[in-house]
């Protein structure tokens, strides 16, 4: 399944393999039909999340919010190298935590590189920097990604209290990387730029803004209500999505189609089989070697572990292993498990769904991504940022308190 998702074979969706292989682990025992019905149901309302948060940013760039965004960066970046990869930082850092980590890949990769190239600036910073940020800065809000929506649901932690743990550890994170970046990149950050484009304010995206913004707002009261943050995340889709189609500017089948449903089913078969898995042996591995507790040193090997088999067997597989291990040890143990997941998929490709999805839009920009640059960055960005993070985590549980 995962090779597959790595390859996409004839552009053919993941879900091809995916669904049959689900199928023949209930059909060869693996994994017994309730258990297998269980496991989808649990996945449900994650999944049903997912599709809202797609169709929502979907369109916002249907409104014209990248193409602001775009305007933004040309503006603050001033000609300027360095100033345009600080701009991406704070940008795709934002972009990722509100509209998760698939805006940023797939909306905000495309204006990146196309604001570089109107700067006449050298584009492999800014980016790599969409690739890592897509996965560190999605520590934030439990909807920056679907590992944090599986996390969030088995810690058992409010909308507010995850923010809250999670902030400074998302700001601890991203800082390391930018300054891992300035150095790894400063030659190219030295370069003089070639000539300049001149660009164009576009129109500001004010009903998009506020949507989010309202968005956000109703993920906050869904919370304190008991009520499930799919329904907030449905309801600003389907604001957009209803204003798109009254302006003829989408159709039902585009919002089915902005949903990623082949996605979608791949997610849930690929949880039947991980579950599969996790019951015919390795929950017993793992449990052997996963640390107890949310003292400094356990959280720090509990996220270590959950790095390494993220880049082993991608984090989707590994977040869904690890969970129902780390959930015991309280809500200490499962964020660590979410900062190993979401920051050490940057040391290889195969670490995320999102940086091979990633590296399929640079190539298909004209852009080719360098395996031993890619990896030579990751060894010293996942290190330093992981364990700051980590350290943040620690004292963040200490003063916020679960």
């Amino acid at each position: 399944m995962l090779g597959w998702a790595v390859l996409r074979p004839f552009g053919l969706p993941e879900a091809v393999v995916a669904v049959p292989a689900a199928g023949l682990a209930v059909a060869t025992g693996a994994i017994s039909p309730d258990h297998a019905l269980h496991e989808i149901e649990r996945l449900a309302p994650v999944v049903g999340f997912l599709a809202a948060v797609l169709v929502l940013a979907h369109f916002c760039e249907v409104e014209g919010l990248f193409r602001a965004c775009g305007a933004w960066l040309a503006r603050r970046a001033g000609g300027r190298p360095g100033r345009l990869l600080t701009a991406v930082f704070a940008l795709a850092s934002a972009v990722t935590a509100v509209l998760s980590l698939d805006a940023t890949v797939v909306l905000l990769t495309p204006v990146v590189l196309a604001t570089a190239a109107r700067a006449g600036v050298r584009p492999r910073p800014h980016l790599y920097a969409c690739a890592h940020l897509s996965n560190t800065a999605s520590l934030l809000l439990p909807v920056s990604n679907l590992t944090n929506l599986l996390a969030f649901t088995a810690s058992g932690l409010s909308f507010t209290r995850f923010a809250a743990l999670m902030a400074l550890p998302w700001l601890v994170a991203i800082g390391a990387e930018y300054l891992v970046f300035r150095r790894f990149f400063a030659r190219d950050l030295a370069m003089a730029p070639t000539a300049q484009e001149a660009v164009r304010a576009p129109e500001r995206p004010v009903f998009a803004l506020v949507t989010v913004a309202c968005t956000l707002a109703g993920f906050v009261v869904a919370s304190a209500l008991g009520l499930e943050p799919a329904w907030a995340a449905a309801a600003g889709a389907l604001v957009l999505a209803a204003r798109a189609c009254v302006r003829r500017q989408a159709t039902s089948s585009t919002v089915v189609r902005a949903s990623a449903p082949a996605f979608l089913a791949f997610v849930l078969a690929l949880g039947v089989v991980v579950r599969a898995v996790v019951d015919n042996g390795l929950a017993d591995a793992l449990g052997q070697v996963l640390p107890d507790g949310s003292g400094l040193v356990a959280l720090l090997g509990i996220a270590a572990l959950a790095a390494v088999l993220a880049n082993l067997i991608n984090n989707l597989p590994a977040i869904l292993a690890l969970l129902p291990l780390a959930a015991p040890s309280g809500p200490g143990a499962v964020l660590a498990v979410l900062l190993g997941v979401n920051i050490g998929p940057n040391l290889t490709y195969a670490g995320s769904l999102a940086t091979l999805l990633w590296r399929r839009i640079v190539r298909q920009h004209g852009h080719r991504v360098d395996v031993r640059e890619f990896t030579r960055l990751g060894l010293l960005a996942v290190p330093s940022a992981l364990i700051a993070a980590v350290a943040a985590l620690w004292v963040s549980l200490r003063v916020v308190g679960v």
